[in-house]
């Protein structure tokens, strides 16, 4: 067996970056910027009002109340006319530009007009309620680098400053393929030694969730040449193909034998539990991703290897989930001579996150996947925890934060 960095530094090494090309804004969503983006404007471009009010000489609040003179009234879109002189006021929208003369603005909700006449309930400073022109970017300063993974709270910063099509590297297409006799689709009914296929969805839905496409190469059953086919088939179609099942030692786990005719394995049993048998190669230049059939192996394989992978693909700098310490509440015990994933639900009390097995720990048992948050991450050499022990969780439902340097200590 190998250790799960030394898996991970295989893998990382071993795939490509993809192609860059603009796309639409709308459509950039979960894509990774493949330049350095720089304002070409400030934002705001223009100093403006931050509330509904009056824009008003600041000095001239002093002492409140005051009464001014109306002289204007601008809405948003607008530009004042005139410019705020003494014992002037000028009724200003949010948004609206901040007319000349002008170096504050007070709350409506402070003041009282009638007719042409405000009363300034309150006292403002100079700067008070205005928002000044680059006080979000300043022009020409680096927005974000390239590397950053599009979030839609990007996109909407990206719109401010008028990018249409930023420059990205392209979306990954994997092909993924479940193995197996036992293994069944979901619309088909049970029969005695069958069980429904969960991999293969929940691969296909997590891909999804980091925005990337995927072909469905459906079932194969222990049969050889149809694996060769179907193997064959996803090399030519995607960037990357994606099994589960037919990784481990048996007479009938034929992925390594069919691989091995086909392409080439680098990476077979892992020292972590769940998810040692493992295997990484290439089919024809295509990185090539064989997971293990039990369904919480297979969730781990995909979160430690997979994942990472695909988003260095996309010219992501962070790969890797973030990760934290926590207090555990209950002893365990653990295999130690490799690494444990134990799934947890974390949750914060007071000022410490703590953590607790939910369900059973089998590879099994997904339903206990499915309720947790985190993964608590126990070392090799380790072997039992003791309640009240610090350890590091891994939060499966946060988005990544560890890029691969602080990993892997590369770079």
């Amino acid at each position: 067996m190998i250790s799960l960095t030394e898996a991970q530094t295989a893998v990382l090494g071993g795939v490509p970056l993809l192609e860059v090309t603009r796309v639409p804004i709308v459509a950039a969503k979960g894509l990774v910027l493949a330049e350095d983006l720089t304002a070409p404007h400030d934002v705001p471009p223009f100093t403006n009002s931050a509330m509904d009010g009056y824009a008003v000489r600041a000095v001239e609040t002093r002492p409140a109340p005051v009464d001014l003179t109306v002289i204007e009234d601008v809405a948003a879109g607008h530009v004042a006319k005139r410019t705020v002189g003494s014992g002037e006021a000028i009724k200003i929208m949010t948004g609206a530009p901040m007319p000349a003369g002008a170096d504050a603005v007070v709350k409506v909700e402070d003041t009282h007009q009638d007719g042409s006449a405000v009363t300034i309930g309150t006292s403002v400073v100079e700067g008070e309620n205005v928002r000044i022109a680059g006080g979000d970017l300043a022009v020409g300063s680096v927005v974000f680098e390239a590397g950053t993974r599009l979030t839609a709270l990007h996109l909407g910063v990206l719109t401010s400053i008028g990018v249409k099509a930023p420059l990205v590297h392209r979306r990954p297409v994997v092909a993924v393929l479940s193995t197996g006799d036992e293994i069944f689709p979901v619309e088909a009914d049970l029969v005695p030694g069958k069980i429904h296929d969960s991999n293969r969805p929940q691969l296909i839905a997590l891909l999804d969730d980091l925005g990337i496409e995927s072909i469905d190469l459906g079932i194969v059953g222990d049969d050889a040449d149809s694996l060769r086919s179907a193997l064959t088939r996803g090399a030519k179609m995607a960037d990357v193909v994606l099994t589960s099942g037919g990784v481990s030692m048996g007479e009938y786990d034929l992925v390594k034998a069919v691989l091995s005719e086909t392409g080439n394995v680098d990476i077979w049993r892992v020292a972590i539990k769940p998810a040692k048998p493992f295997a990484f190669g290439r089919l024809g230049g295509v990185p090539f991703f064989g997971l293990p059939g039990n369904p919480v192996s297979a969730v781990v394989a995909f979160e430690q290897f997979v994942r990472p992978a695909l988003l260095k693909m996309m010219g992501a700098r962070a790969l890797f989930r973030p990760r934290m310490p926590g207090t555990l509440r209950v002893d365990v015990h653990t295999d130690p001579d490799r690494t444990v994933f134990l799934r947890m639900v974390a949750e914060l009390e007071g000022d410490e996150w703590v953590a607790r097995p939910e369900g059973g720990q089998s590879s099994n048992q997904l339903t206990a996947l499915a309720r947790s948050n985190a993964f608590c991450v126990v070392p090799v050499g380790t072997g039992d925890v003791q309640a009240g022990s610090l350890v590091e969780l891994e939060m499966f439902r946060w988005p990544e934060a560890r890029t691969e340097a602080e990993v892997l200590n590369v770079g």
